[in-house]
C-alpha cells in the first residue's frame, strides 16, 4: 500500500514538473518571439524609410539644411577618427590592467576593492563619464571639443568592460599550460606572452570589439563633452573639431521637416553595418583563435 502511495506521489511530482517546464517553455519562447518581431518592425521601418536617400552622394556631401543635399562624409570621417583615438588607448590601458590584477597584483584587500570598483565602473550611466570628461580633458587640459578630448571621454566609458573581459579571459587559461610552460624553463613574462595572451586572445578580443561597438553607438557623453552636431569640415589632427555618426543622426531626427527623417534612417543604416561588421569580425577572431586551445 505504502508503495503504491509513493508511487503515486512520485507520479504526480513528475507530472507538475513536466507541467511547470512547458510552461516555463513557452513564456521563454514568447519572449523571444516578442523581441525578434519588435526588432524586425524597427528594422523594416528603417530600410523602407531610408534605404531610397543611400547613394554615393551621400557618403560624399557634408551635412546640410537642404535634405536632398545632406550626407554623411563628416560624421562618418569623424567616428573613424575617435575609433582611431578609442581603439589603442582602451586596449593598451584595458589589457594592461588586466594582466596586471591577475598575474602580478597580490590577492589582498586592496586588490579586491580595486576589482570591485572596476566592475561597479562598468554599470555607471554613461553621461557620468560625459561629465567627467568635460571636467578634466575639455577644461582642466584645455583639449575642447577635439577629437582626443571625446576620444579618452569614451576610452574612460569603455574601458571598465574591456578590463572585467580580459581579467575573465586570463582566467580561463588552464593552469596546465602555464604549468608546462614554467616546466621548460620560460620566466613568468615569456609564460604570460606567449602562453597566457594567445590563450585569450579570443575572449579579450571578443569583449574588446563589443566594448567598442558600444563607444561608436554613445551619443550622452559626446553631447556633455560639446561635440557639434553640424560642419561641414573634416578633422586634420587629433586636436580638431569633429562630429560623429550619433551625433548626427540626433541632429537630423530633431529637425522638423519629413525629408530628414528618412536621411536620419539612411544614417542608422549605415552605423548598424559598422556594427554588425565589427561584432561578425569578433566572432570570427574568437572561432579562429579558439580552434587552437
Amino acid at each position: 500500500m505504502d508503495r503504491l502511495i509513493n508511487k503515486e506521489n512520485v507520479s504526480r511530482r513528475m507530472t507538475g514538473r513536466i507541467l511547470l517546464n512547458l510552461i516555463f517553455k513557452v513564456l521563454f519562447l514568447l519572449a523571444t518571439m516578442f523581441g525578434l518581431f519588435v526588432l524586425g518592425v524597427l528594422l523594416y521601418r528603417i530600410f523602407t524609410q531610408g534605404i531610397g536617400s543611400l547613394s554615393m552622394d551621400f557618403f560624399t556631401n557634408f551635412a546640410s539644411r537642404k535634405p536632398e543635399e545632406a550626407g554623411i562624409k563628416a560624421a562618418l570621417t569623424g567616428t573613424i577618427w575617435l575609433m582611431g583615438v578609442v581603439t589603442p588607448v582602451t586596449l593598451i590601458l584595458g589589457v594592461g590592467t588586466s594582466l596586471y590584477l591577475e598575474e602580478y597584483a597580490p590577492k589582498n584587500k586592496m586588490t579586491t576593492f580595486i576589482q570591485i570598483n572596476i566592475s561597479n565602473l562598468a554599470g555607471v550611466p554613461s553621461i557620468v563619464f560625459g561629465l567627467l570628461g568635460l571636467t578634466i580633458f575639455v577644461r582642466a587640459f584645455a583639449m575642447g571639443q577635439s577629437v582626443l578630448a571625446a576620444g579618452l571621454t569614451m576610452s574612460l566609458l569603455i574601458l571598465p568592460v574591456i578590463i572585467v573581459a580580459g581579467q575573465e579571459a586570463i582566467r580561463g587559461v588552464p593552469k596546465d599550460l602555464r604549468a608546462a610552460s614554467y616546466a621548460m624553463g620560460a620566466t613568468k613574462w615569456q609564460t604570460i606572452v606567449r602562453v597566457v595572451l594567445p590563450a585569450a586572445i579570443p575572449g579579450i578580443i571578443t569583449g574588446a570589439i563589443l566594448a567598442l561597438s558600444r563607444a561608436i553607438g554613445e551619443t550622452a557623453p559626446l553631447v556633455v563633452v560639446g561635440i557639434p552636431m553640424f560642419i561641414a569640415f573634416l578633422p586634420k589632427t587629433i586636436f580638431d573639431t569633429f562630429t560623429v555618426l550619433p551625433m548626427q543622426i540626433y541632429n537630423w531626427t530633431s529637425r522638423p521637416q519629413e525629408e530628414f527623417q528618412a536621411v536620419a534612417a539612411a544614417g542608422i543604416i549605415v552605423l548598424m553595418v559598422l556594427l554588425i561588421s565589427m561584432n561578425s569580425v569578433a566572432v570570427l577572431i574568437r572561432n579562429k583563435f579558439q580552434k587552437r586551445y
